[in-house]
This record gives structure tokens, C-alpha cells and sequence, in this order.
């Protein structure tokens, strides 16, 4: 039957000119020149507050560190979600176990774009998707202090992900999906001062859409209910509503807000818990006003119900 030869021809040929496409779309991609020159000297003292800001010690200290070794980046948590269980790298300055041999120009890349500087992409259980909508100068800022930091051996663990997540190169029709560096947030030109810095901390280096939005089947931030609380990534328990809307801070004053990223005590007295203990002393760690323009931030968005099914809140 010719008909029948000439349609598993077609097929063939339609499906080997997708799977081209998909291999040259999936392909990493790097930073522009342009953007790349934005990355300017680097200040290590700016770039401290980049570090607290973007919570580096949360995933990259080794699990259970107090004081100073917090500041050895030695990496090793485990992050167990439903796609396997990545493991954060060291990221210490150990030009062998860590990246003490990178340039600000691979730190920029793997930040701004998931994008490793052997060229593979990073899963995204490195918060590149929020990074992505950092100032250049930030990133050089950060590279600046990350060199003040110690050099530590050892390399983490490797991920443990079966198939298709142990395919790194699937990441890349993933990223053409996610990966943006526009907020998510529009705001009248009007706005604010302090929500338009709130904005750039909470949806950039503070990454906390991350945990606290819902995400699709894929494993992508629902930005339409931005911040309405999650199904936390590991366990069982959940991340909440951060929105003024029902089950959310809406009977927080902004006062509340700064407190509660200061001291850890919430309005009822209650204190931080859970992965939040370790993000709450980061913000600790912020100037007074950085606290400030989150909590103007989290009162001007919009409000929603809780994006989770109901059950027992996590701090």
C-alpha cells in the first residue's frame, strides 16, 4: 500500500525534524556581551548583603552549621522532592571540590541563565528562576565577597534522579517555558519606592516564590497565584500564604512583617519554624530598610486564597 509507506515516511521524517528542534531549543544558553559588561568590579561589602539576601547558607552550608561555619560552603543538604533528591554543590572557594576557579562571568551564567561553565544546564532546584531577574552588578557584587569566604574540600553528593529527570538536557525546553527575567509582578509607574525595592529583593535574590507559590505538573511557578502558599517540596507539610488574601499575613501590618524577618516572632508570638528558621536569619542579616521594603512589597501585591489543599499549616 503506498499510501501506507508514504505516511511512516512522513512520520519519520516529522519526527526527526522535532527531535532537531528540540535538541538545537534545549540547547544551554549564555549570557550576552552586553550583559556580561554590566557585571562591573565587584564591591565584596555590597555583595555580602547580596549573600544574606539570596539565603547562600541556607542550602549550601553543611546542614546543621552555627555561627561562622555557616560561611563554609561546603553544600551536602539533601533536597528530597518528588523528582528525585538533589543535593546543593559545594560552593566554597576550593578551586577543586568548589568554585574557587570559576570567573564572575560563570558565576553570572550559572545565575542568570542555569547554565554551568562546562555548558550543561543546572536543574533548578538552584533558584535560577528567580535569580534571572537580578541587576548584572549584583552578581559581580556577590563574586566580590564570595571570594572573602574559605576554601573547603570535599565534594557533595551527587544528585539522585531517576529517569527522564537525570536528562539535563530536557532542562532546556523546561527553561524556554520558565526561565524570564520580567517581574511578576507590574507596577504603576507611580508606585512606591520601597515596594519597587521589595519587589526586586522578594522576586530576585530572596527567591521566595520558590517555596511559596504553587507550581504546575512540571514543576513551574503558577505566577497567578503568586505567593499564595505551597505543597512544600519535601515531606508532607506545606509553605504558606504570604498573600493578604484568605488563610494568608493579611492581618499583618507591615511592622509585623519587619519584626518577624528580624526576631522570628510573629504577631501572636508564635516564632519561626521549620526551613524558615534558616532564611529568617539571613534577612536577619539585612539593613533595616531591605526588611522594610519586603514587608511594603508583601502588603502591595495582589491577594490570594491559599494555593494548597487544606491541611495542617507549616510555619
Amino acid at each position: 500500500m503506498p499510501w501506507l509507506k508514504k505516511l511512516v515516511g512522513a512520520i519519520v521524517i516529522l519526527g526527526g525534524v522535532g527531535a532537531v528542534a528540540g535538541w538545537v531549543g534545549s540547547a544551554p544558553v549564555r549570557l550576552d556581551r552586553e550583559t556580561l559588561a554590566k557585571l562591573g568590579p565587584g564591591d565584596a561589602a555590597r555583595g555580602k548583603r547580596i549573600f544574606y539576601a539570596g539565603g547562600c547558607t541556607s542550602c549550601h552550608a553543611k546542614p546543621g552549621s552555627q555561627g561562622d561555619a555557616r560561611l563554609q560552603l561546603v553544600g551536602g543538604l539533601e533536597l528530597k522532592t518528588p523528582f528525585g533528591t538533589f543535593v546543593p554543590p559545594n560552593i566554597s572557594q576550593d578551586a577543586k571540590d568548589g568554585i574557587g576557579a570559576w570567573s564572575v562571568e560563570d558565576l553570572a551564567n550559572a545565575m542568570l541563565k542555569g547554565v554551568s561553565p562546562s555548558g550543561r544546564h543546572f536543574y533548578p532546584a538552584f533558584p535560577y528562576t528567580s535569580y534571572a531577574r537580578m541587576n548584572p552588578a549584583d552578581i559581580g557584587d556577590l563574586y566580590a565577597f564570595l571570594k572573602t569566604l574559605p576554601a573547603v574540600a570535599g565534594k557533595a553528593p551527587a544528585n539522585s534522579l531517576g529517569f527522564p529527570f537525570n536528562i539535563r538536557r530536557g532542562i532546556g525546553l523546561w527553561k524556554l517555558l520558565y526561565l524570564s527575567d520580567q517581574p511578576v509582578v507590574p507596577f504603576p509607574a507611580a508606585t512606591p519606592d520601597p515596594v519597587m525595592a521589595g519587589r526586586y529583593l522578594v522576586e530576585g535574590p530572596g527567591h521566595c516564590g520558590e517555596c511559596h507559590t504553587p507550581r504546575d505538573l512540571a514543576g513551574g511557578a503558577k505566577k497567578n497565584v503568586w505567593l499564595a502558599g505551597a505543597v512544600a517540596a519535601e515531606g508532607s507539610g506545606v509553605v504558606p500564604n504570604i498573600t493578604s488574601g484568605e488563610g494568608g499575613i493579611g492581618d499583618w501590618s507591615e511592622a509585623d512583617i519587619v519584626n518577624y524577618l528580624e526576631t522570628g516572632f510573629t504577631p501572636d508570638f508564635d516564632s519561626v519554624g521549620g526551613a524558615m528558621v534558616d532564611v529568617q536569619r539571613n534577612m536577619a542579616e539585612l539593613a533595616p530598610q531591605d526588611r522594610a521594603a519586603i514587608a511594603a512589597y508583601l502588603k502591595a501585591i495582589p491577594a490570594h486564597p491559599n494555593g494548597y489543599p487544606a491541611r495542617k499549616r507549616a510555619n
